[in-house]
Order: C-alpha cells, then sequence, then structure tokens
C-alpha cells in the first residue's frame, strides 16, 4: 500500500487496494452498513414508557416512519362507536416523555379511508407532565356505525421536538 501510494505514476482503483488490503467489496459495504446502523441507534431519543395491556410493544414498522401505532386496550370486550359518536379508547399506554419533547397522536389513514374513523383532537398532544394513560379520543364519521377491537390500530404516536419562545 505504501509503495502504491509513493508511485504517482501508478494509477490504482479502489478495488486493488482494498484488494492489496486483502479486504474485498462486500466485506466493505458490510462494514459500512453496520456503523451506518450504529450511529442510527445512537441518535435516538430514548423515552420511557409502561405498557399495562396485552398489546405488542411499541415499534416502528420501518425504519424511517414517523409514528408508532396505537392499539386499543378493550379487556372487556369490542367498543363499538355510533354514527357521528365520539370515544374515548384506551391504550393502557403511560409514557415518561424527556424535556423538551411531546407525543402527538395522530389518525391512521387507513382507519379514517376504510372506514370514517378518525381522531377527534388532531393532533393530540401528550405533554411531558402528562403520566396519565394516553387515550385516544376518535370520532365515527361514517353512514354506519363501527366496532373497534382490542389490539385494533387506532391511531398514531409522533415523537415531537418541543422549541419554547420568549414571549414578550
Amino acid at each position: 500500500v505504501k509503495a502504491m501510494a509513493e508511485n504517482k505514476s501508478h494509477k490504482s482503483t479502489e478495488e486493488v487496494m482494498l484488494r492489496s488490503l486483502g479486504v474485498d467489496q462486500e466485506v466493505l459495504e458490510k462494514i459500512e452498513k453496520e456503523s451506518l446502523n450504529a450511529v442510527r441507534e445512537n441518535l435516538k431519543i430514548k423515552i420511557k414508557y409502561t405498557n399495562n395491556s396485552d398489546n405488542e410493544e411499541l415499534s416502528y414498522k420501518h425504519l424511517d416512519d414517523s409514528g408508532m401505532d396505537l392499539r386499543a386496550n378493550l379487556p372487556d370486550g369490542d367498543m363499538t362507536v355510533g354514527v357521528g359518536k365520539i370515544k374515548l379508547v384506551p391504550t393502557g399506554l403511560h409514557f415518561e416523555l424527556p424535556e423538551s419533547m411531546e407525543i402527538q397522536v395522530r389518525p391512521r389513514s387507513g382507519l379514517a379511508a376504510k372506514h370514517g374513523i378518525t381522531v377527534l383532537n388532531t393532533p393530540g398532544t401528550v405533554d411531558r407532565g402528562y403520566t396519565g394513560e394516553i387515550k385516544v379520543i376518535l370520532i365515527n364519521l361514517s353512514p354506519n356505525s363501527q366496532t373497534i377491537e382490542f389490539g385494533d390500530k387506532i391511531a398514531q404516536a409522533v415523537l415531537i421536538p418541543i422549541i419554547h419562545c420568549a414571549v414578550e
């Protein structure tokens, strides 16, 4: 490698240099991918929460999703939301948010498009100081009664930074 670097007339490609070092392109790409994943994990803001339901733990379905699905916690059975009616749906989740962060509760587009159910106060705000159970206010805008079952995805939670202003 030193000889290659000192020999200015030698036109080496990246591949030749890697082969000289005993590293192939596949190994290099694997190292690069692992490094990027490690950086992504270190940049994530950690939040604590308690799941007092039998629903699965919170997670992002895809790497770059902005929201985590909130699920209905209905251990006593299904909930019917009548036409034009509003229901408060428990999730069994309690959050401890870090300073200068909030959770926004947003509708799920599939639930709205397919069933006419949406979050009434969208986006709902969960401030850092609120540690009670997250409950989602749903409204049925469809022409038919709709049923919410235990574990149904009813909304999504998006972690958002808060910037305070100086009020003059």
